[in-house]
């Protein structure tokens, strides 16, 4: 499905905020860049935006890999076998492919990218990879319907009661969830972001992103983006990324209406409903509406105004926690170069 419910831990969200949502923003939107951004520059030092792919790459791979070793060694002392796990572990490259949402262009052939996108006309003529076997089933099957519930709540933690969770989001906390979450958190332990002595900080940052959604001047900008494309045929969207939104929403909807599959059904029989005909309309849809919200942005000078509100809002914040933001940057900062030796 296109999209998930996520289990981050909040500070990580924070970030991913910070950095790939403003690269989003501002691709070839005008004269400010993401990197012009006050804040990310405090909040991205853990991370190393000079690496190669392929070195990312081998970072993220090594620490899967160590985290493995850490949960089998956490579910032993629990009293069960756990075989580390490394199958289908590929991490990919965009090394080659053009994300381009503010060229026309690129907008004309994708639109947003959720229906089509560059990534998957990439991989378009490869050879799937071959499903590895989870190491793990056959020891899985030795245990009773007990014992595999208590192996499960042990690797991954209880899951969250859906009466009682409601329609709020439930914060991923690396307590309470199991083997896994210990593991992660000991291979992230020296990034800022885990740390308590800067929980504070990282709660102040959240809403922070939180209240400027509903700064005064993003609210205008939107209501003439809003006044646009209500004239464009598009009336029924109040800010920018509800359009985006609504096409992530449609197609969640075409997935979810896709019937259970027959345990006796060959799956390879079985239709894939991104090639459905439904699918196909809505990327039809997502083109022409994508079009439309592009000419907009134009006309409203969108990306440039709301960065300029954005980046005004971070000089605040960041005059307001300057000592405490460097003590961030110094942390993420020592944590890289420890990484690097590794």
């Amino acid at each position: 499905m296109p999209t998930a419910e996520s289990r981050l831990p909040l500070a990580l969200a924070i970030l991913a905020l910070s950095t790939i949502a403003l690269t989003a923003c501002a691709q070839g939107g005008g004269s400010l860049k993401p990197e012009d951004s006050p804040l990310s520059e405090y909040l991205s030092a853990g991370y190393d935006r000079d690496a190669s792919p392929k070195e990312q790459e081998r970072r993220a791979k090594e620490q899967q890999k160590k985290q493995e070793e850490l949960t089998a060694d956490c579910m032993a002392k629990e009293g069960f076998e756990y075989t580390p796990f490394t199958g289908n572990m590929s991490f990919g490259s965009a090394e080659d492919v053009k994300w381009e949402p503010e060229e026309r262009s690129w907008v004309e052939k994708y639109g947003y990218g959720a229906v089509d996108s560059p990534m998957q006309e990439q991989m378009k003529g490869k050879e799937p990879e071959q499903t590895v076997e989870d190491p793990n089933q056959e020891y899985l099957q030795t245990l009773s319907e007990a014992e595999r519930q208590a192996y499960q709540e042990t690797l991954y933690g209880k899951m969250a009661d859906p009466g009682q969770a409601g329609d709020e989001p439930v914060e991923w906390k690396w307590e309470d969830a199991g083997c896994q979450g210990r593991a992660q958190h000991e291979i992230s332990a020296d990034q800022p972001w885990q740390s308590d002595e800067f929980k504070p900080l990282v709660d102040r940052v959240q809403k922070f992103f939180e209240k400027m959604q509903d700064a005064p001047e993003l609210k205008k900008l939107d209501g003439e983006w809003a006044s646009c494309m209500g004239d464009a045929g598009e009336s029924g969207f109040r800010r920018q990324p509800e359009a985006q939104q609504s096409i992530y929403d449609a197609m969640n909807k075409i997935y979810e209406q896709q019937a259970p599959m027959d345990p006796e059904q060959d799956p390879n029989s079985a239709q894939d409903p991104s090639d459905s005909p439904e699918m196909k309309k809505l990327g039809e849809t997502e083109r022409a509406l994508a079009l439309k919200d592009l000419t907009c942005r134009e006309k409203t000078s969108y990306r440039d105004a709301q960065l300029k509100i954005q980046f005004a809002s971070e000089e605040k914040f960041v005059a307001e926690n300057k000592k405490e933001l460097e003590a961030f940057k110094a942390a993420g900062e020592k944590a890289l170069a420890q990484e690097k030796k590794k």
